[in-house]
């Protein structure tokens, strides 16, 4: 008989309950991929691996919507070195045994490239667990989902402060892997506090989801993200990992900066 296959929301959903089983959120960095050179993108990407539950692997576009000054200069420095969707695949394969990984990707690089199916195809043939397109609205999203759930990955979707309840609860209904809830209202980047209306929202969003909740957006320290872990599932950190790598001078010590940042943000969230 043959061996069954595991989807991508089983394995995204085997982190988070690996992580609620020791006590604590999941701890889910971002990175660029091929920033800010594809070796040293490598070299984090192991260091995600190594101290994370999940990666969210970003891959550079020229014109996107909800990435701040960060991470929208990561995706420039990573375009104009060559980077492109093969070099988030190869990143993705380096590490998708070992961590599952959730790809962040602008519709565009979805459609332009053979449409959803063959996006799909293509990521899970490099081990993804699903992806996150944060410019796919839900009236449009059914094809894409149709396409993703084929092939075994998980469409992951956004909710934001400004999401009125009906369509929250319509969003978290249609979700997979997990809901990404965005903290506050604007784009990525590192944030001196977190919204007070923040746990609110989170708790909210549990309500009408059956699969974890996660936040990102503004978390740029291990205690924000303890913070955070106290009510989600899941913490996302982003652009202070983003800069960590650009500033380090090398694959090494990018690889260092990350995985120090990783190690006192999990200790954080065991509390």
């Amino acid at each position: 008989m043959a061996e069954a296959t595991v989807t991508g929301a089983e394995r995204i959903a085997t982190a988070f309950e690996a992580a609620k089983a020791e006590g604590r959120a999941a701890l889910m960095p971002y990175m660029m991929a091929g920033y800010p050179d594809r070796e040293t993108s490598v070299a984090v990407a192991q260091a995600y691996a190594e101290s994370a539950d999940l990666v969210e692997l970003g891959v550079p576009f020229s014109d996107p919507l909800a990435d701040g000054p960060t991470i929208h200069a990561a995706g420039t420095k990573a375009l104009e070195g060559g980077a492109t969707l093969e070099t988030a695949m190869e990143v993705c394969r380096d590490i998708s045994e070992r961590i599952p990984v959730v790809f962040m990707v602008y519709s565009n690089m979805v459609f332009a490239h053979g449409g959803a199916e063959a996006f799909a195809e293509r990521a899970l043939g490099v081990g993804a667990a699903g992806a996150i397109v944060p410019d796919l609205p839900l009236e449009e999203a059914e094809p894409v989902r149709e396409a993703f759930v084929a092939a075994g990955l998980a469409l992951v979707p956004l909710v934001a402060p400004t999401t009125p309840a009906e369509r929250r609860a319509r969003i978290c209904a249609a979700a997979q892997g997990f809901v990404y809830v965005v903290s506050t209202v604007g784009t990525t980047g590192e944030r001196d506090q977190l919204p007070p209306e923040l746990s609110d929202l989170v708790v909210a969003t549990k309500a009408d989801a059956e699969v974890p909740v996660a936040v990102g957006f503004g978390i740029g320290t291990p205690d924000q993200a303890a913070q955070v872990g106290e009510v989600a599932d899941g913490v996302i950190v982003g652009s202070r990992l983003v800069r960590a790598a650009g500033e380090a001078g090398g694959p090494a010590a990018a690889a260092d900066a990350v995985g120090a940042f990783l190690r006192d943000s999990r200790a954080a969230l065991s509390g």
